[in-house]
């Protein structure tokens, strides 16, 4: 221990050039790295409580445009240029040509179905009936204990407990609505609230752990697939066969046969998301736009489902369930994520809606594009062509 290296920190004020810079030249000396592209960030460092310790530069993450995606949705309307962060070549063109085929066909329609964000506490008692009467005793008391939790907060509404008994245990996910937020820690901070004045109200005082895991935060679950995390938004639209078979070079007809087949496979593979790829276009706006890109293990799970009908044509839809995106707090306020916010017209309270209807249209573009390219047998040459950044 006596040989440890402690990173440099300013207790009063760490948040400068100055001690951004002690952190660079601190690597400098014991690695022989110069960070010469690190450390060039175009904001003061002061901007950053709350959002990163122990500053010492940034991660340049190229942008690429992709569009226009043209939207009729209950919040997002219009043609939108989307700004994608990645390092994958493709990536962008593809979202690119998927948007082309969606806006020929006249858009796509978006619809936010349900909100939800949870904490999961767990009571302990010595037995299951005590653990069943506590229960009751919660439904009895729903009230003090949603006053006790939207006590913490100005935008966040306890709506829900569920209950789910195991053995002498009792799990419960309570359910917030959360405005624009992520809300992760506005309802980790609400809950803890409420099972403390659980514990003071209930004749017993029971014991409890502010998370049993059931919330299964930054983790895939079936139940938040079915119970919904976050937004639960659905992307839709009809491909005119015309438009795929000009653009694609695929019929629809190929593509539905093709669509019951790639179903099969993820069911055998217990996929979270039976489309084609989620996790790509969520990730790259992620990144654009100031999200907590962890939240991409949860935020990718969904279900495809598609149409084939009768003239011809191609209902094709995605439901993403458990899509957690925010439009204030967090990294959205960050200087270069704002500017992306503000190209979609999404920065700022009321927007998160918006936002999660923009991110399910691209989601869906993203998979028309692949999907389309792998029957065609663009896939591979593709990112030969344009994936490639080596001799």
């Amino acid at each position: 221990m006596s040989d440890r290296a402690p990173i440099p920190r300013n207790p009063q004020n760490d948040y400068t050039l100055e001690m951004a810079g002690r952190r660079a030249q601190f690597l400098r000396e014991r690695t022989g790295v110069t960070l010469n592209h690190v450390c060039r960030q175009s904001f003061e460092p002061g901007i950053l409580p709350g959002n990163i310790e122990n500053f010492l530069g940034v991660a340049q993450v190229p942008i690429g445009l992709a569009g226009p995606l043209r939207i009729t949705g209950e919040h997002a309307q219009g043609d939108f240029y989307i700004p994608l962060a990645t390092t994958e070549g493709t990536l962008v063109a593809s979202y690119s040509r998927g948007m082309r085929v969606l806006t020929e066909c006249g858009g796509l329609t978006t619809t936010v179905v349900k909100r939800s964000m949870q904490r999961a506490p767990v009571f302990m008692f010595g037995n299951a009936l005590e653990a069943r009467n506590f229960g009751e005793w919660l439904v009895q008391n729903f009230d003090g204990v949603r006053q006790a939790a939207e006590a913490t907060t100005r935008s966040g509404k306890l709506v829900e407990i569920e209950q789910y008994p195991l053995a002498n245990l009792l799990y419960l996910r309570f359910n917030y609505t959360t405005g624009d937020a992520a809300g992760q820690n506005m309802t980790g901070k609400a809950t803890y609230a409420a099972c403390e004045w659980i514990r003071e109200a209930h004749p017993s005082h029971p014991r409890y752990m502010l998370s049993g895991s059931i919330d299964t935060d930054k983790k895939h679950s079936a139940m938040n697939t079915l119970r919904t995390r976050g937004r639960r938004v659905v992307a839709e639209a009809v491909i005119r066969n015309e438009v795929l078979e000009r653009i694609m070079r695929v019929d629809t007809r190929t593509l539905f046969r093709a669509r019951q087949v790639s179903n099969a496979g993820s069911l055998m593979a217990g996929a979270a998301y039976n489309g084609p790829h989620a996790a790509n276009g969520i990730t790259a706006m992620f990144i654009a736009t100031g999200q907590d890109v962890a939240n991409v293990a949860e935020s990718h799970a969904g279900i495809t489902y598609a149409q084939l009908l009768d003239n011809g044509d191609y209902y094709w839809s995605i439901t993403l369930t458990s899509l957690i995106v925010a439009t204030y707090g967090g990294g959205t306020g960050l200087p270069t994520q704002r500017e992306c916010l503000e190209l979609l017209g999404c920065y700022g309270q009321g927007k998160a809606d918006k936002l999660a209807e923009i991110v399910a249209g691209v989601v869906l573009a993203g998979d028309i594009s692949l999907g389309s390219a792998v029957l065609a047998g663009d896939w591979v040459t593709s990112h030969e062509q344009m994936g490639r950044n080596r001799p």
